[in-house]
């Protein structure tokens, strides 16, 4: 009895269909695929090691019962807006999947922040001291706030109550021309908009169609350390810190500080207090402008009755207009009196050079001068002449022997290629005659036929055929149903003996080879 059950065991199992290690786990990957599609997981970074030469970041995630394989591709690491660390706790989202390279299942994340406000304290004062290491803080960089700007750029949401707040305060204070430039102030993609706008506010040409403004202003109203979060972000403090107008950060109320605040030229505890940072109060300045000019003009009053005075005084002192000539005078008399004998004197020195000048250039000497020079001349020619025709025979020689070289050049790589071409037909006609001894279509040419069950499963033996049991038999031009009515074997064999060995597998095609080749043997 046990024997039996045994060899009817043996049986089934040989029947049971066979999976390939590659099948087995892409049928493992595309179950893990379907049932977890996107799911958020919250754990502690472990392993990380920084990004992999590839770009890629591979670690894992985990608590204290399990851990879990995560990679971020390098197009997604790149939006990661904080600095990952071992043991940071953070929130990952993403396509959980498997690796069949070695056995495991990971998480293909898509989107990574840290978990809750502690994370971000955390990450807000180790973003503080860098960039605070890089002097992106220091007061020597700060520059100082114009006391009447011509021009205010306003960095804010246009649709907010803040730009209400600002140009309002403005036309109360000082009318000013304003020119706001409309950003996101919280959310994705909001940062790079307020750098943007900053950037672009400092690349305005002086005089050119927009009026490049004197003084800047970035604003917000109040929130959550989450909702300004933006305004911690490197992208808005470099640009900050580096802009060449004086820049004013109004973000949040008085008791909320941001990265921004410590990188810009003066900080504003609201947008109307920066609003009056920037101008002040024309009244007050009309008044204390009238002020200041009365005093000037008494002042100048004093002081002009002052030099009036002084000028009396040093009028009674200076001499009389004779006694300050009387010297120059004499002096002009005494120099009349040398003059004529001293241009004589003169005369006769410059007629002296003259003509020992003079004998110096005789016609004869000259033209024996020039003579020499057009001796020199033509010598001079003739072995330029002779250089020149040498060069040209010598670049000739070099263009010759250079085109003889790419005649040869050109003909070896035309009998290369052709010796090439006539290798890889040889080698593709061989590949073709061993596929086609492989096919099991050629062994149907040969008269043999392939019987499968009702399951389409070929059938090895006759021991698993059953009476009654629905056959297909497949020839060579085609297939015929059939049903079986008797079963006979030609020779027995043992209850327990092994099934048969299967045939070695066929090498198979790179990419798969093509989907409607069977096989003989399943």
């Amino acid at each position: 009895m046990k024997r039996g059950s045994v060899a009817n065991m043996n049986e089934s199992q040989a029947n049971v269909a066979e999976f390939t290690v590659s099948e087995l786990s892409q049928a493992l990957k595309r179950t893990v695929e379907d049932a977890y599609g996107y799911v958020r997981v919250r754990g502690e970074i472990s392993g990380y090691r920084g990004p992999h030469s590839s770009g890629h970041v591979y670690f894992r995630l985990k608590d204290d019962k399990a851990v879990l394989e995560a990679v971020i591709w390098k197009g997604v690491f790149g939006r990661v807006r904080f600095k990952m660390e071992e043991g940071l706790e953070v929130i990952a989202a993403g396509k959980l999947s498997t690796f069949p390279g070695s056995s495991k299942y990971q998480i293909v994340v898509e989107s990574l922040e840290p978990a809750g406000l502690g994370a971000l304290m955390a990450l807000l004062e180790e973003r503080k001291r860098k960039l605070a290491a890089e002097g992106l803080f220091d007061e020597a960089r700060k520059q100082l706030i114009p006391y009447l700007p011509e021009t205010i750029g306003v960095i804010t949401s246009p649709t907010g109550a803040v730009i209400r707040d600002i140009l309002h305060r403005l036309s109360d204070r000082f009318p000013r021309h304003v020119i706001v430039w409309p950003v996101k102030v919280q959310g994705e993609g909001s940062a790079e908009q307020v750098a943007a706008a900053i950037d672009g506010f400092n690349a305005l040409p002086e005089g050119g169609r927009i009026r490049r403004p004197d003084l800047l202003i970035v604003a917000r109203g109040g929130g959550s350390l989450e909702d300004l979060w933006s305004f911690n972000e490197e992208i808005v403090v470099r640009a900050a810190a580096n802009s060449m107008i004086p820049l004013i950060s109004a973000v949040g109320h008085e008791t909320d500080v941001t990265l921004i605040d410590f990188a810009s030229d003066k900080r504003a505890p609201t947008p109307t207090a920066a609003a009056e940072m920037a101008v002040p109060v024309r009244a007050d300045l009309i008044a204390d402008i009238m002020s200041k000019a009365r005093r000037a003009l008494a002042s100048w009053k004093r002081a002009q009755d002052h030099r009036r005075t002084e000028l009396r005084a040093a009028a009674r002192a200076l001499p009389s207009a004779e006694d300050l000539l009387a010297v120059p005078r004499q002096r002009l008399d005494s120099c009349a009196e040398r003059l004529p004998r001293a241009l004589r004197a003169n005369a006769q020195i410059h007629h002296t050079q003259y003509s020992r000048v003079a004998s110096r250039l005789a016609p004869q000497l000259l033209r024996t001068n020039v003579e020499r020079r057009r001796i020199r001349l033509d010598a001079c020619t003739q072995r330029l002449g002779t250089a020149l025709k040498t060069y040209k025979e010598t670049q000739n020689n070099r263009i010759s022997r250079a085109r003889d070289r790419v005649t040869a050049l050109t003909e070896r790589s035309v009998r290369a290629i052709s010796a090439m071409a006539t290798a890889r037909v040889a080698r593709l006609e061989r590949s073709y005659q061993l596929l086609r001894a492989f096919s099991y279509q050629s062994v149907l040419d040969r008269g043999f036929a392939l019987v499968r069950d009702a399951a389409g499963h070929p059938l090895r033996a006759a021991t698993a055929v059953q009476p009654g049991m629905s056959l297909d038999i497949e020839f060579a031009d085609g297939s015929v149903g059939a049903t079986a009515n008797d079963v006979r074997q030609t020779r027995s064999t043992p209850a327990t003996s092994a099934p048969a060995p299967k045939p070695a597998a066929k090498p198979k095609k790179p990419g798969g080879g093509d989907p409607g080749q069977g096989s003989l043997f399943g």
